[in-house]
């Protein structure tokens, strides 16, 4: 177990009111034990963020941006020791960790190469108009379990180079990692303008009813994103939220099946299916049908699930005990439908009842629309495969349901694909890839999928306001908005 965990307020370690157990998913032992943030803590973490924002809005832009520069050579500095703590705490293999972490840095090095507009209005003899982007003021940062430090990026980064301090909030289910980064930080950026704190479940909600927070930036599940944006209400507090998705693939009758069954896998199965932008439900031509079906069977078994830190492996377990009890009720809901298990199905069937939250990879076999399994998310290693004869009713189906986060169209022809991503209901669509995002291009999900826009120059304006000034001229003096 690692110990010593604490938060940071003000640039300095501050222990928790309390601390409780982080389990590893793998083996379900202790990871570490991490401080719970008392609602006095929060309150001066906010403060620090508040003491902090009018130096940090008035640096120098250049300067944020070499500071964000700074951020992602520390934690990159620290990539052996993080990314076995991340393996322990959230389950993925040390490889996909050392890729998250690493990830992190490209993000936050993408974000501060972007840069603010200002817009010139008028510029007469009258007046001069010019509006500008200004930092919104304290920022909480509430990230999610799947991607603790990955998520981080796409807000941190553009938060503080926008000119806004932070409070940061890591899910209750992985916070160690978070806490030693906030650690790591405490000599890179001034005191109080990066505040990391953890608790339980309740810490989310008081951040998002808290009057000293400016905006919330949440990634997590619709249901919770209803919460935090009711939470804010009360003081408009604004929000961008990232939420789920129930992701369609349409694979047209003309692909490869080889070429494209791996790419599909990993679409799907990346860190054993928890990503929000997971292929969860897998459309298939009834013509390749078959094929894909058993190509994909196929390549599950070159695959190893295990722990993260065993050699080889390359999935790792649900991340926690609710996930995976959620993951297993869609199961038991399939068997007892008597849906066909291509691959894996219920673990107690598969003979599999050592410790750790592990889930067989799993296909089912063409369900009904209506099953749960299909029109739920559900964020694991499963997936249903679906067939269809008509590429209108692939469509109507995709579109169905409550989210749109993200879709994919698979073609040999990529005009066809096209024609058919075109119509698809989502905020990003793919042709012929999926997952594939950069932090120049904005991110956003369309229904109940979200609310704003990460990434790209769009992201960054979201962690502002604008401000307009108007300057009325005599006619002789030239005058200057600064």
């Amino acid at each position: 177990m690692t110990t010593g965990f604490t938060m940071t307020i003000a640039g300095v370690a501050i222990a928790g009111a309390s601390e409780y157990d982080v389990l590893d998913p793998a083996d379900e032992t202790v990871a570490g034990r991490a401080p719970v943030c008392s609602p006095e803590q929060l309150d001066q973490a906010v403060a620090a963020a508040r003491a902090a924002l009018p130096g940090w809005s008035a640096t120098p832009f250049e300067e944020r941006r070499k500071l964000v520069l700074a951020v992602a050579d520390a934690v990159e500095a620290q990539l052996e020791p993080l990314k076995r703590l991340l393996t322990r705490e959230q389950g993925k293999s040390l490889d996909d960790a050392a890729g998250e972490i690493l990830g992190f840095g490209y993000w936050l090095r993408g974000t501060a190469s972007l840069s603010l507009p200002e817009t010139v209005n008028e510029d007469s003899a009258e007046r001069l108009s010019v509006t500008r982007r200004v930092p919104l003021g304290v920022v909480g940062a509430i990230v999610p379990w799947n991607y603790p430090l990955g998520n981080a990026g796409f807000k941190l980064a553009p938060a503080l180079l926008a000119g806004n301090t932070v409070v940061w909030k890591p899910s209750p289910f992985t916070p160690l990692t978070t806490l030693k980064v906030g650690e790591i930080l405490r000599d890179v950026l001034p005191p109080g303008v990066l505040n990391v704190v953890s608790g339980d479940a309740g810490l989310g909600p008081r951040m998002t009813e808290h009057p000293g927070i400016d905006m919330i930036s949440y990634t997590g599940s619709t249901r919770t994103g209803r919460q935090v944006m009711a939470g804010a209400a009360p003081t408009l507090t604004r929000v961008t939220l990232e939420l789920g998705g129930n992701d369609p693939a349409i694979v047209l009758p003309d692909i490869d099946v080889p070429a494209v069954a791996e790419k599909l896998f990993w679409g799907v199965f990346a860190n054993s299916g928890q990503v929000c932008l997971a292929i969860k439900r897998l459309y298939i031509h009834r013509d390749v049908y078959e094929p894909l079906k058993q190509a994909l069977a196929a390549y599950a078994g070159t695959v190893r699930m295990g722990p993260g830190t065993e050699a080889g492996v390359r999935l790792g377990p649900v991340q926690n005990r609710p996930q995976y009890d959620r993951i297993l009720s869609l199961l038991d809901d399939s068997r007892a439908h008597g849906h066909t298990f291509a691959i894996g199905g219920p673990p107690q069937d598969q003979g599999q009842d050592g410790p750790g939250y592990f889930v067989p990879l799993t296909l089912v076999d063409n369900p009904s629309e209506d099953s749960r399994i299909v029109q739920e998310e559900q964020f694991g290693p499963v997936l249903p495969l679906l067939r269809f004869d008509d590429i209108e009713d692939a469509v109507t189906r995709a579109n169905a349901g409550e989210y749109g986060l993200g879709a994919s169209v698979w073609s040999a022809d990529p005009e066809a694909a096209l024609a058919v991503g075109r119509r698809l209901e989502a905020g990003t669509v793919w042709i012929n890839e999926v997952q594939h995002l950069t932090p120049y291009v904005t991110f956003a999900g369309h229904k109940q999928s979200g609310l704003g826009s990460e990434s790209g120059p769009e992201g960054l304006i979201e962690f502002t306001a604008p401000r307009t000034i108007t300057v009325r001229r005599d006619g002789t003096t030239a005058t200057a908005v600064s």
